[in-house]
């Protein structure tokens, strides 16, 4: 394992960015090693540690009808992450009632290839449980049993699917996600809706499954404070994409973690318009980015917060690296103390990657960077 002293840049450490020389040895920050990595002008931040991104899907089926196996696209995805500072990502793998991409089987072939990932970030499993998905609970409980998931995340996305199986565009929509005939999703959706009366008692077997592992479990789009202490009752201690403000601050009066979109704050808003990302971080609502839904966002959103004036860009990162790392139980990660592992970003005061170290190996280089090598 190579050993680092990474000089010449403004070094991220206890809050502060200050010029300094950051070493790595035997994979973890401490006294410098032997290859100098030149950051002059640049800032050296933490790894990004992604608790939710589902940028993946488009690595596994590019297109409707068109897909990739999953070993080949995880690769893919791997090296988009890294081109946007992600050391470490919890993959948002839905496990749903539907075929095709968010599938048993495809659940399955995503377990597979995560056994032996491809080299460069911590690929991690989100487990994205589709409340009906009911006869697909036997393999998320040995998952779980068997240390494959490193979260849990409850949704219910029936509802609003069954609510727009009368849209022929939002039908084709699915249909064509699902690879099937309109007609036969619409039935599976009412065939998984029918047997709603079941969730509750699957549900806390899933929860009693995660809590005797020790997996972090969160629940999403919770609509309501009554949702979020129902789930916070199941051991969900983790709010996720809440749909309203007051849900956010019931989840922070519980000191609970509360987790959107990094595309938000970068784009100024939700895409379903839902709450404002950046307004409720700058006021302490939202303490966790995630990529979502597009990787190179997170890289950028604590940039864009960091310009609002409201928080400097130490607090602004925290939100994609510390605040991500404890929320997922990784203690090891999310800062540049001594001891922690050594995933660092290099990047411009701007905001673009320049190199990237996972583990304390040089995992992604910029185009021109390699002058800066020594």
């Amino acid at each position: 394992m190579t050993g680092w002293r990474i000089a010449g840049g403004r070094v991220l450490r206890g809050g502060r960015l200050e010029p300094a020389t950051l070493g790595i040895e035997g994979g973890v920050i401490g006294a410098p090693g032997g290859r100098r990595l030149d950051a002059s002008g640049l800032l050296v931040l933490p790894g990004l540690v992604d608790i939710h991104g589902d940028a993946h899907e488009r690595c596994l089926q590019p297109r409707p009808g068109v897909a990739f196996p999953a070993p080949f696209a995880l690769a893919d995805a791997a090296a988009q992450m890294l081109a946007s500072g992600i050391t470490t990502a919890a993959l948002g793998v839905t496990l749903s009632w539907e075929p095709g991409l968010r599938s048993l089987a495809s659940f399955r072939a995503l377990l597979d290839a995560l056994a032996a990932p491809p080299p460069g970030p911590d690929l991690r499993l989100h487990l994205r449980w589709e409340a009906d998905n009911l006869d697909a609970e036997p393999d998320a409980l040995a998952a779980i049993a068997a240390g494959r998931v490193a979260v849990l995340g409850f949704n219910d996305h029936t509802p609003g699917i069954l609510r727009r199986l009368e849209d022929p565009k939002q039908l084709g929509k699915y249909a064509g996600r699902a690879g099937c005939a309109e007609a036969e999703f619409a039935a599976l959706a009412r065939a998984a809706a029918a047997r709603h009366a079941e969730v509750p008692a699957s549900q806390a077997r899933l929860a009693a499954a995660c809590a005797a592992a020790g997996v972090p479990m969160l629940s999403h789009d919770d609509a309501t404070p009554a949702q979020r202490a129902a789930f916070r009752a199941l051991g969900a201690r983790c709010c996720e994409f809440p749909m309203a403000e007051a849900v956010a601050q019931d989840a922070r009066a519980h000191g609970e973690p509360v987790v959107m979109g990094a595309p938000n704050v970068v784009r100024g808003g939700s895409h379903l318009g839902w709450a404002s990302a950046a307004p409720l971080a700058e006021r302490g609502l939202v303490t966790v980015l995630a990529s979502d839904y597009h990787w190179p966002a997170l890289l950028r959103a604590p940039f864009v917060l960091a310009a609002r004036g409201a928080m400097d860009l130490p607090a602004a990162w925290a939100l994609a690296s510390a605040h991500p790392a404890a929320a997922m139980g990784l203690h090891d990660r999310g800062t540049l103390e001594d001891g922690m592992r050594a995933d660092v970003l290099l990047a411009t005061p701007g905001g673009a990657a320049v190199a990237v170290l996972a583990g304390g190996e040089l995992a992604w280089l910029a185009p021109g960077a390699a002058p800066r090598l020594s």
